[in-house]
């Protein structure tokens, strides 16, 4: 039994350097458990340390690996942001377009011809062609529309003229109503059947028109109690056996065209419907028009001929 080549207890404890060294040397020897902790021990202690190089990569490595970490974090902080703000985008143009829609609507309306839209009833009466207000116990009356429906100042013009030529047609015919009235003394055909004046001169004429100076002008008329320009011509034409017709065209014809330069106080200044006796240095003596009376005054135009008559 002392000669087995089994290694007991008591040998382990009493010489391990010895048991280290055949183990080593003979790998065939079984080793314990205890006998393989003490060898890991060993071979740990004789290890020589970790390199400053290999401790800074490791750092390294593990300051890129929290660094990739921040900055995957960091992207989706941003990706959710990003959501975020096209999210906020996309509401503000809708409220924007909507906001725009509303006058749109609000000026076209689909149901343009609701109680809301739709024309009131005043609106419905002023484009009445007539309107009947009725009182109690008062006869209706009925407001008619006005004619007129001038739109440009050359319309406005001319409506303003022809009521104004109705407004001196209506004066004159109560001028010539009252002329008649005052009318004495002899006519033109009294003049014309008894010529006070047998021996004709325009000097003679001119002072004879002179006589009639501050008589009114009454359309139509041809007496002292009012002259129109050629009924005025006419009766003191008439004191000297001339016949003249009551129209200023008519007298131009009964005479002779002769240059202004050549005028005598006497001759007739022949204009486009008026007419008058050349009162010298480039006036006339006229009947102007209603509201006025007969006086000497400039020739106030350029469109006039001289007409000279008994020649």
């Amino acid at each position: 039994m002392a000669d087995s080549s089994t290694t007991g207890p008591l040998q382990d404890r009493s010489n391990p350097d010895q048991s280290s060294t055949d183990i080593t040397s003979s790998p065939s020897t079984p080793v314990s458990r205890r006998a393989q902790r003490v060898q890991r021990e060993a071979a740990a202690s004789s290890r020589p340390a970790s390199s400053p190089a290999r401790t800074n990569g490791r750092a390294a490595s593990t300051a890129v690996r929290t660094a990739t970490g921040s900055t995957a974090a960091q992207a989706k902080k941003k990706r959710k942001g990003g959501w975020i703000l096209n999210a906020g985008v996309i509401t503000v143009a809708t409220g924007i377009i909507a906001t725009m829609s509303l006058p749109a609507f609000a000026f076209n309306p689909s149901d343009a011809q609701s109680a809301g839209f739709g024309p009131s009833a005043a609106d419905s009466m002023k484009k009445a062609q007539s309107q009947t207000v009725e009182v109690g116990g008062v006869a209706a009356s009925t407001v008619s529309r006005d004619a007129a429906s001038a739109t440009t100042e050359e319309q406005l013009a001319a409506q303003k003229a022809v009521a104004a030529a109705e407004a001196a047609r209506r004066q004159a015919a109560v001028e010539l109503a009252t002329y008649a009235s005052k009318s004495t003394g002899p006519s033109v055909s009294d003049f014309l059947a008894n010529p006070p004046y047998p021996n004709f001169s325009l000097s003679q004429v001119f002072s004879v028109a002179q006589q009639y100076i501050g008589t009114p002008y009454v359309y139509g008329g041809a007496t002292p109690a009012g002259f129109d320009c050629s009924g005025y011509v006419m009766y003191v034409y008439a004191q000297f056996g001339v016949s003249l017709p009551h129209s200023v065209s008519g007298q131009a014809a009964r005479g002779k065209r002769i240059s202004i330069a050549d005028a005598q106080p006497g001759d007739l200044v022949i204009m486009p419907g008026h007419d008058g006796f050349y009162a010298g240095n480039g006036n006339i003596m006229d009947a102007p028009d209603s509201g006025r009376s007969i006086s000497i005054r400039p020739i106030w135009t350029s469109d006039y001929y001289i007409v000279r008559l008994g020649i």
